[in-house]
C-alpha cells in the first residue's frame, strides 16, 4: 500500500494564515511592518530562486523585506559590513544571510557570519546563543527547516513521544537542531552520519526517519521499517540523466519534468520508499514550503520580542 503523503504546502498555508494577524497587529501598533533583511552574495542559481521565493512570501505576508546584494568577488569584510548595518537598523527585525557563501570567503565564513548576526535578529536560529537556548529547550528563534519538520509531524497527527527517531545528517543547520527538537518532544533519537556503521540497519529500527544529507535517492526501502514515517529534507538539483533514470521510471511525471527542464530537484529518499513507509513527505511539496513559512513566523517573533524589550 502506498504511503500517506504529508502535505507541506497545506501546513505552510495554515502557518502563514496564523502569522498574518500578528503581522497586521504589529504594523498597526508600531507604525511599521516587521522587517527582514536578506543578504545574497554572488549569483548562485539555486540561491537566486530561494531568495526570490522568500522575498515574494514576505511581501505577501505584509512584512518589509529588503534584499542586499554583493558580487561573488566580495570579501568577507564586505559582507560583515552589511551585517553590521542591519544589526544597527531598528527597522530590521530579522537578518538572513543566504547560504552557501562563495568558497573564496574561507571555510569558516558561514560560522563567522552566524556569530556576527545579533542573536535577537537571528531568524535562521544559527547564533550560538540561540543554539544554546535550543539545547535547554527555551529557544524562541529555532532553525526554520527543523521547525518545519516538527510542524509537519504535529499538524499531521504523527505521534512523536515515545517513538524511535533516526536523523540522517549531523549538520548545524538541520541535523543537530532536528535531533534536539525531537528529543524535546520525548522521542528516543539516533543521529546517523557518514561514519555510522551499518547505517541502513540502524535506521531500520526507527519509527520516524528524517533524511538530511543531500544525496539524491540515498535512503532506499532497505532503510525503512514497514509503516515508518519518513521526512525527506533533501533538495539537490540533478542534471545527470543516469541519476534520474535510476530513480524515476519512464513515463513518470518526474521523468517527464526532467525531459522538459534538463534538471530536477531530488530528495534524499528513493521513490520506492513510498511502498514501505506509512507516511512520507515528498520532494517537492514537503518540507520546502514550511522552511519559508517558519522564516516568516520567526521574523514576526523577533519583531515582537524586540518591541517588548
Amino acid at each position: 500500500m502506498a504511503a500517506r503523503l504529508l502535505d507541506g504546502v497545506s501546513v505552510a498555508t495554515a502557518i502563514r494564515a496564523e502569522v498574518a494577524p500578528g503581522v497586521a497587529g504589529f504594523t498597526s501598533k508600531r507604525g511599521r511592518p516587521p522587517g527582514l533583511g536578506i543578504v545574497l552574495v554572488g549569483n548562485d542559481p539555486a540561491s537566486e530562486v530561494y531568495v526570490a521565493s522568500k522575498l515574494k512570501s514576505a511581501g505577501e505576508a505584509g512584512l518589509r523585506a529588503d534584499l542586499h546584494r554583493l558580487p561573488a568577488a566580495a570579501s568577507l569584510a564586505d559582507l560583515m559590513a552589511i551585517v553590521d548595518q542591519l544589526n544597527e537598523n531598528d527597522a530590521c527585525d530579522g537578518i538572513l544571510v543566504q547560504s552557501p557563501l562563495p568558497e573564496a570567503m574561507g571555510v569558516d565564513a558561514e560560522r563567522r557570519v552566524f556569530d556576527a548576526v545579533r542573536a535577537d535578529k537571528d531568524v535562521d536560529g544559527f547564533h550560538p546563543i540561540n543554539v544554546g537556548r535550543l539545547v535547554q529547550n527555551r529557544a524562541t528563534l529555532v532553525a526554520c527547516t527543523p521547525s518545519g519538520v516538527i510542524e509537519l509531524l504535529e499538524r499531521s497527527q504523527i505521534p512523536i513521544a515515545g517513538k524511535r527517531a533516526a536523523v540522517i545528517g549531523r549538520s548545524d543547520i538541520v541535523g543537530k537542531p532536528m535531533a534536539l527538537l525531537l528529543l524535546h518532544r520525548h522521542a528516543t533519537v539516533t543521529v546517523c552520519h557518514s561514519r555510522t556503521a551499518n547505517l541502513a540497519h540502524v535506521v531500520s529500527d526507527a519509527d520516524i526517519v528524517v533524511a538530511a544529507i543531500g544525496r539524491p535517492g540515498f535512503v532506499t526501502r532497505d532503510f525503512i521499517k514497514p509503516g515508518a514515517v519518513v521526512v525527506d529534507v533533501g533538495t539537490t538539483p540533478v542534471s545527470d540523466r543516469a541519476t534520474i533514470e535510476r530513480l524515476f521510471p519512464p513515463g513518470s511525471k518526474r521523468r517527464e519534468a526532467f525531459e522538459r527542464r534538463g534538471q530536477l530537484v531530488v530528495g534524499d529518499v528513493h521513490p520506492d520508499v513510498a511502498e514501505v513507509a506509512g507516511a512520507l513527505s515528498p520532494v517537492p511539496g514537503g518540507v520546502g514550503p514550511l522552511t519559508i513559512a517558519l522564516l516568516l513566523k520567526n521574523t514576526l517573533l523577533a519583531a515582537q520580542a524586540r518591541a517588548s524589550v
